[in-house]
């Protein structure tokens, strides 16, 4: 069995990372408004854009559009949108992980391979905590698969790219839980703060609160 995980939902605690970073940037440039507010606005275009991003662009493409949008719309200069990127990106490597995600996924990987479906880019897969814990092979990104979530193609792909072994996906957002299910993988909700499910789509038949009860449901399988 091939487990993989989303990166920043379910393995990352990608707002508290991503609000550090904006609120060390809004304090060097003065700018009036905490690391949350700007983080969340990125974040919002961000997801809103990749429902119609489509192979070539790529992750860091979109995550820019987001970004330009986003300052548009916080009156700060836009011009400073792709530096200021190219520098959260590199934040990613000091993003947190979610505390019980290293002794869960190292507890899973005893048991099966285990392994990343994201929406970024390889490099930016390979600069955060969690690309240690997993087969870096299975590391499984929208460039590889040129697809993105919550399009179901996504899902159908990584699952014909670890074929004929079966698929299964834990997630922690709705269109990641929403998109899975659709696509027919077998797929885990592992509840995180922040994420609820998307109200029009399929409910997951499996759901755990800790990372620690994971192997025990896939057991099940």
């Amino acid at each position: 069995m091939i487990v993989t995980f989303d990166l920043f939902s379910a393995l990352t605690d990608s707002r508290r990372g991503g609000s550090a970073f904006f609120a060390d940037l809004a304090a060097r440039h003065g700018w009036e408004l905490t690391g949350e507010q700007a983080y969340d606005r990125w974040d919002r275009h961000n997801k809103a854009l990749q429902r119609t991003a489509r192979a070539p662009e790529t992750f860091h493409e979109v995550s820019l559009r987001a970004l330009t949008a986003a300052y548009a719309e916080l009156g700060l200069p836009v011009d400073r949108a792709g530096a200021d990127l190219a520098a959260l990106e590199d934040s990613v490597a000091d993003w947190p992980l979610w505390p019980d995600v290293a002794p869960a996924v190292r507890a899973v990987a005893e048991r099966h391979r285990v392994g990343l479906l994201s929406n970024v880019d390889d490099p930016l897969a390979r600069r955060t905590r969690a690309h240690a814990l997993v087969d870096p092979e299975l590391v499984l990104t929208s460039q590889r698969l040129g697809a993105y979530k919550p399009d179901p193609e996504i899902y159908r792909a990584a699952a014909r790219a670890v074929a004929p072994e079966p698929l299964v996906h834990v997630a922690a957002s709705g269109r990641d839980v929403r998109g899975a299910l659709e696509a027919g993988l077998a797929t885990v909700r592992l509840v995180r703060p922040g994420h609820v499910l998307d109200a029009a789509g399929p409910r997951p038949p499996l759901e755990i609160e800790d990372a620690a009860d994971l192997l025990a449901v896939l057991e099940e399988l």
